[in-house]
């Protein structure tokens, strides 16, 4: 699968951005799947609730499934956080797999940057960031679009992948 990521500080704009390019590219008629990088302990069960209660009763792992979606969730339990690529393994097979985050990895990836979240540019020591998305002018040595431009970010990444 082609792998993309959109990178970039905190309220930088990466959430709304990947909204934005999953939407633009599903409608060019490519499949798309997501992975976010959470920097804390994310739960997207809650207390009360039967797969909530099952986990606590010590589950190492609860598929939760409907006619409608499927969830997995998985207890490390104090292992460590799996690898990105043992992330992607679990994936059924799409066109282009959009990153949220995962600024350390080693795939090509867009830095969504706002100056007024006043941090420094990820780009500037990272050769993975291949383009910036920013809101303000910047003079740089690699491809710098408009944030909200997502036309332009979306033809960019599926030129670059190959699509």
């Amino acid at each position: 699968m082609k792998v993309y990521g959109v990178t970039g500080w905190k309220n930088a704009g990466k959430t709304g951005l990947m909204e934005r390019l999953v939407a633009e590219i599903t409608a060019r008629g490519f499949s798309v799947s997501t992975v976010k990088h959470a920097h804390h302990a994310v739960d997207v069960d809650q207390p009360g609730t039967d797969s909530f209660r099952h986990r606590e009763a010590g589950a190492s792992e609860v598929l939760l499934a409907s006619g409608k979606r499927i969830a997995m969730m998985q207890e490390l339990r104090g292992a460590p956080e799996p690898p990105l690529s043992d992330l992607l393994a679990r994936l059924a097979p799409v066109d282009l797999v959009l990153i949220e985050g995962f600024k350390r990895e080693a795939h090509p990836k867009v830095e969504a940057y706002r100056v007024a979240a006043g941090n420094p540019l990820i780009a500037a020591e990272n050769e993975t960031v291949r383009a910036v998305a920013s809101d303000t002018e910047l003079n740089f040595d690699r491809p710098v679009f408009d944030l909200d431009d997502t036309a332009a970010i979306a033809g960019f990444i599926l030129q670059e992948v190959g699509l």
